[in-house]
């Protein structure tokens, strides 16, 4: 058999490419339990559950065309081309069903996927209708959409394809789902790890290229405009360094978190961290719902554990056992 030519001329090529593959393999592929997939699966659909519940009585407002944006507005304020309740509304409406009728339709859909996503029932499906009907209520009401609703549907998307109803679900005790643990889990994880890095350290660092968030401006804002003040921080305006030591703060941790959360001893201090930063801007600046979802996502991406569990080592009775049997 001919030798590569990459190992003729670089002899210790092929030691090189294989402990690197080695590396990559242990990292991507080793098998790995599905718990943390199923905290994501579990955490994402009880708090979009939970905003529905508070977006129920205001459905109409929303996504109505009699609501706060009316008429051919609402339907032309969207990105054509992408599903919306106005297609529905008039696919339905020669059947008579009226536009509050499709409106409570689509929430009824979508809280029952939810709830099977919680529930772990056929979560593949049970993910994509979730994914399919949230993506649908982002485009009828775009100017209404900010960073929870956009991140809960990326992950909705990420969740048809990850193996999360292997645990904590109907799905396993049912025998649908695959035994865990399985080198996909692992994948899958890796996948939202990396993900939550690269959005953590792009936000950090283009919070840091501005002098907002060096100087306290940026805190200060954020707590005195009327769409986020829940308490009067007006005081901060003579204890300026509070303002600028919590914009210091903010940056140490967006910008550390791909750094400092993936070594063992810093790994708990960053997750504490960072659903500190989230819990702060829920308590303070009226953003429950963005906090929320985004602490699940550290927590359970990096709060979880996903080695496998390993088998307990026999007794000494039962190797006694053993031998005696045989």
């Amino acid at each position: 058999m001919r030798q590569p030519i990459y190992t003729l001329l670089l002899p210790n090529a092929s030691g090189a490419a294989a402990r690197l593959w080695g590396s990559v393999r242990r990292f991507a592929f080793a098998p790995a339990s599905a718990r943390p997939l199923a905290a994501l699966r579990i955490g994402l659909a009880s708090v979009l559950l939970v905003q529905a519940a508070l977006i129920a009585p205001i459905a109409d407002e929303l996504y109505g065309r009699s609501g706060i944006i009316q008429g051919q507005l609402l339907d032309g304020s969207g990105a054509s081309g992408f599903p919306r309740i106005g297609h529905l509304v008039n696919a339905l409406s020669r059947f008579g069903v009226g536009e509050s009728s499709v409106i409570a339709g689509v929430g009824l859909l979508y809280v029952l996927s939810l709830a099977g996503l919680l529930l772990g029932w056929r979560t593949r499906v049970s993910a994509a209708c979730a994914w399919l009907l949230h993506f649908m209520l982002m485009m009828t009401a775009e100017r209404t959409n900010y960073g929870a609703d956009q991140f809960a549907n990326i992950f909705l998307f990420y969740l048809i394809f990850m193996p999360s109803g292997a645990a904590l679900s109907l799905d396993r005790v049912s025998g649908r789902a695959p035994p865990e643990p399985s080198a996909s889990a692992r994948l899958a994880l890796r996948v939202v790890q990396l993900h939550l890095c690269l959005v953590y350290l792009s936000s950090g660092v283009e919070k840091a290229l501005g002098a907002a968030w060096w100087d306290g401006d940026a805190m200060w804002r954020s707590l005195m405009l009327p769409e986020y003040r829940r308490f009067d921080f007006s005081w901060l305006a003579h204890h300026a360094w509070i303002a600028v030591a919590a914009g210091w703060t903010v940056l140490l941790v967006e910008i550390g978190y791909p750094f400092f959360i993936w070594p063992r001893r810093t790994r708990r201090l960053w997750v504490a961290a960072t659903v500190g930063l989230h819990v702060g801007i829920a308590v303070f600046m009226r953003l429950d719902v963005f906090g929320a979802i985004m602490s699940v996502f550290t927590l359970a991406a990096f709060g979880v554990k996903a080695d496998p569990r390993q088998a307990r080592a026999p007794s000494a009775a039962a190797r006694c056992a053993r031998r005696g049997e045989a």
